[in-house]
Parts: structure tokens; C-alpha cells; sequence
């Protein structure tokens, strides 16, 4: 497998406190974003070119690679002589798939499409499988709610609805609240594939989702797991014992299981090729500090790089704004610090590391590969992230109620430039920004406020993509990282620069 040449991010941001009037001005207008470039970088990462950037494939690295020589081009340095922190990944490689349904083996068979009608699991096992369904409801065999005590699933199909019920305690739910959990659970019942109905509110009923994380578990490599959408779920449960509204109704209402056998067989064909231990890297690069002294801390600005990729030849996650911008904002911030700051501004004091984490997906592991390897950890500052900062309704700033005194250095930017942001909420740091706030280092994320609309879905587009709020955001970026580069923040407790990880 081709490597891309190494990567690591130190991102030297500017900016001076607050003095004059003139100088604000002249600031703000030296460190706003670029609408053309940030929408370049969005269009090109989310292009066919690169499949989706799922971590563990080649296009994720080819990507990684068009990253670092944009920053490259900005003047950043890789980190330590390497652009790249290589780690391993499982990766699932899912080629093609089939799905048919039929009531009696001489009939007609329904056909449904991969990509508008059902994805599969991420974690898909290869194979064919054909046998009836049967109706499981969130696919539960905990004593006391047992959606298995009353059917037979040995050698058949099971379907269920995705995610778990509210009205069960969470130390019930658990297990079964992932896709590798109610595969295991059926696998375990003797059924030989899995049907899950994506009941997700944050999807359109009609619109295919795809999520990289199905789960801690063992990879089962001939177990088939496909996820319709919930208009595919409701002509599967069309002319049986109950329909797809009906049946969630009554779960919801009676809190008992309605588990039931199908009139319908499915037909199931899977090619995948499963992966265990292939390579990913995050692009890690630094913008040294010009203070003698301050060079030597650091602020890290991130975001992650690899999104759902792409199943057969035509099911293409593209993530433009979850997070090709994301990404294009981190790298616009870099080009803003360093061609406006050798004349116009003040150079930045402290260094700035840059990275792009690969694995973001993956409950992001990525970030915690960061954290846990970057051997300055105890000198890092804070950490300023960026997540689908291209749709929603204004810029939310994730972080004030763990970190109030960071937060507000972004609010007072925004008062006096974007006068965009959210405000009135109490949000905690998330995402990539996560590992950095559990070892106590101050850390915030720009994101779009109620602008989920397009997570996983083909349609995250670039022409979906906000283009004001998305500059906005980073130019708020780009301000406060100035700020915090020239030294005067000092947020992180002497406690957490204590903190080590267990050997």
C-alpha cells in the first residue's frame, strides 16, 4: 500500500490583544477566510477522487497527502520531519451488494439498490444468504425483555429496528445499542443474517445512512449486515402481521416485545474484503513560535479527515461539510497566519501544531492517538477543533461549561467582527476535541449550530454547503487561534500538565 509522505501540526497562529480601533479592523480584515479557497478544498476532498476518506483505505491516504502539501505550500513544517502518525485500523472494503425479497420461491423477486434504498454495515461480512425474515424488534434478549423467547430465528433472517428503546434502563440497552451488538446477539439465536431498519432521527426516512462505528466485537467474516432505510423498512413489513408504523407504535405503547415471523424471504449476496490491521495516518504539522521563550508551547488546531467512504462503485459518502470543511478551515487558517503575518500582523509567539486526524469516525481515535503519542502533551495550551462548520443556522462555539474562559475569548472576537455566534447554551467540547479535554487540556470546537441535517448521507454535498457560515466560522477560527498564539491566554491547570498515561 502506497504511503503518503509524513505529517504531524504545529500551526503558528497570530494575533495581537486588542488596541486601537484601526488595528482591530485591520486585523479582522487580514485574518478573514477566503470563501473561493475554503469551497476549493471542500469540493476537491469531497470529490469521487477521494471515496468517502475512510480511514484504513488508499484514497484516505491520497487525501492526507493532497493536505499536507496545501499546508506545505502555507509554509508549515512537518512535525518532527514527518507529516504522518501512522496507526492501524480495521477497514472493510465492501464491493458490491445484492438484496431481494420474495414471498413464495417462484415469485417475482423485489429488488432493492445499494445506495438508495440500503447500505451495509460498515462491518459486513461476506457472503449469500437466503431464507425467510423475521420481525425482532431492536433485536433485545435481556430476561426481561426478550424479543427472541417467542420466535425461531435458526436459519433465517432476522430484522429489527435500530437503536434501543427509552423506556429500558441504559445497563439493559447497552449491548445491543451498536450494529456489532445485535449481529453477535442474532448470530447467537442461529440466525444467519441481519436486516436493522434505520430509525435515526437524524436522517431522512428515504435517504441511505452510514455510520463507521458498529461496535467493539470480533468481525464475523461470512455474517451479512445490511441497513435499509425506514421506507425500505416499511415496504419490507408491507402485507405482514403488522406494518413498520404499527408495530413501533405498539412497542412504544405496551413496552412489551412483538416479535413476529415473515411472510418474505430475503436474498442477500455480500462481496467485502475485510481488513484488520490496515494503515491510516493523521497529517500532523507545525508553524514554529518566534518568541524565544513561547516557541516552546504550543496550540494545537484540528480536525478530522476521514468520513463513511464508498460501497459498490456508486454509493459515495462524499462528507463535504462532515468534514472536508472542517478540514479546509484548519488549512485556511494556517495560510492566513503565515502570508499576512511576515508585514501585516504580528508574527505568533507561540507554536502552532496542525492536524488532521484520521479515525474520527472511529469513536475518535485519531485524536487519541494524538494525544496519547505527541511528546509535548504537557505544553499544549489548548486545543481549537472544527466539525461540519458548513450548515446550520450560525456558528456554536462547543466547550463554555468546561472551559468558560477559553470560550470567551471567542465571544469577544465574535462581538466585534462575525456577531454570529450562539450563545445562552451550555455545551461541553466533543468529537476530536474529546481526548484533549479528558487529560484537562482547555479545548473548544467551531461547528454549525443545528446543522446535522446531512450527516452520512450522499447528499453532503458541496453544494449543500453554507458558504457565509462556513467563512465565518473560520474567520472566528483564524481570529481566536491569533489571539491565543501570542501568549497572554493561560488556562490549563498546573494539574493536568501533571497528567501521564498508564505504561
Amino acid at each position: 500500500m502506497k504511503k503518503f509522505f509524513a505529517l504531524m501540526a504545529v500551526l503558528a497562529v497570530l494575533v495581537p490583544s486588542v488596541v486601537s480601533a484601526q488595528e482591530v479592523e485591520t486585523k479582522d480584515t487580514l485574518l478573514r477566510a477566503n470563501t473561493d479557497t475554503l469551497l476549493k478544498h471542500v469540493r476537491v476532498l469531497a470529490s469521487s477522487q477521494y471515496e468517502g476518506r475512510m480511514a484504513g483505505s488508499q484514497a484516505y491516504l491520497d487525501a492526507a497527502n493532497y493536505c499536507a502539501a496545501v499546508l506545505s505550500s502555507y509554509g508549515v513544517k512537518p512535525f518532527q520531519e514527518e507529516w504522518g502518525q501512522y496507526f492501524q485500523v480495521e477497514y472493510n472494503e465492501i464491493e458490491n451488494c445484492n438484496f431481494y425479497t420474495y414471498v413464495n420461491t417462484y415469485d417475482e423477486r423485489v429488488q432493492y439498490v445499494l445506495g438508495r434504498d440500503y447500505v451495509c454495515s460498515s462491518m459486513t461480512g461476506r457472503g449469500y444468504t437466503n431464507a425467510p425474515a423475521v420481525f425482532c424488534g431492536w433485536g433485545i434478549d435481556h430476561h426481561s425483555f426478550d424479543e427472541y423467547a417467542k420466535v425461531d430465528v435458526r436459519g433465517k433472517v432476522v430484522l429489527c429496528l435500530s437503536g434501543v428503546p427509552e423506556f429500558l434502563p441504559s445497563r439493559i440497552t447497552e449491548p445491543y445499542s451498536t450494529m456489532r451488538g445485535k449481529a453477535e446477539v442474532a448470530r447467537k439465536h442461529g440466525a444467519v443474517g441481519l436486516v436493522c431498519i434505520n430509525m435515526s432521527e437524524t436522517c431522512r426516512p428515504y435517504e441511505v445512512q452510514h455510520q463507521a462505528w458498529c461496535g467493539e466485537g470480533s468481525h464475523q467474516m461470512t455474517y451479512p449486515v445490511v441497513q435499509p432505510t425506514r421506507d425500505m423498512g416499511a415496504a419490507l413489513l408491507a402485507d405482514e402481521q403488522m406494518t413498520l408504523d404499527s408495530v413501533v407504535g405498539v412497542l412504544q405503547e405496551k413496552m412489551v416485545p412483538q416479535s413476529f415471523h415473515l411472510r418474505k424471504s430475503f436474498e442477500i449476496n455480500i462481496n467485502a474484503k475485510y481488513h484488520p490491521n490496515a494503515t491510516t495516518a493523521n497529517v500532523v504539522g507545525v508553524l514554529p513560535g518566534h518568541d524565544p521563550k513561547l516557541r516552546n508551547e504550543y496550540i494545537v488546531v484540528g480536525a478530522h479527515l476521514d468520513h463513511v467512504g464508498i460501497q459498490g462503485n456508486t454509493c459515495l459518502f462524499p462528507g463535504a461539510n462532515q468534514n472536508a470543511t472542517g478540514v479546509a478551515a484548519v488549512m485556511e487558517v494556517a495560510r492566513l497566519l503565515t502570508e499576512n503575518a511576515p508585514k501585516d500582523i504580528e508574527y505568533n509567539k507561540r507554536s502552532i501544531v496542525f492536524v488532521l486526524f484520521s479515525g474520527g469516525e472511529l469513536q475518535n481515535l485519531g485524536s487519541s492517538v494524538f494525544v496519547s503519542n505527541f511528546p509535548k502533551l504537557r505544553n499544549v495550551e489548548c486545543y481549537i477543533g472544527a466539525e461540519a462548520i458548513g450548515q446550520g443556522d450560525s456558528v456554536q462555539v462547543l466547550g463554555n461549561k468546561r472551559f468558560p474562559q477559553l470560550w470567551e475569548i471567542a465571544s469577544r472576537n465574535d462581538s466585534i467582527s462575525t456577531k454570529s455566534l450562539v450563545k445562552g447554551y451550555k455545551t461541553m467540547p466533543r468529537g476530536d476535541a474529546a481526548p484533549f479535554a479528558q487529560v484537562g487540556i482547555p479545548s473548544l470546537v467551531f461547528t454549525g449550530f443545528m446543522g446535522n441535517l446531512n450527516d452520512h448521507v450522499p447528499s453532503d454535498i458541496s453544494e449543500n454547503v453554507d458558504r457565509e457560515l462556513m467563512t465565518k466560522n473560520a474567520s472566528l477560527m483564524a481570529e481566536v487561534i491569533y489571539e491565543l498564539s501570542l501568549g497572554d491566554y493561560q488556562g490549563r491547570s498546573q494539574r493536568s500538565r501533571r497528567f501521564q498515561f498508564d505504561e
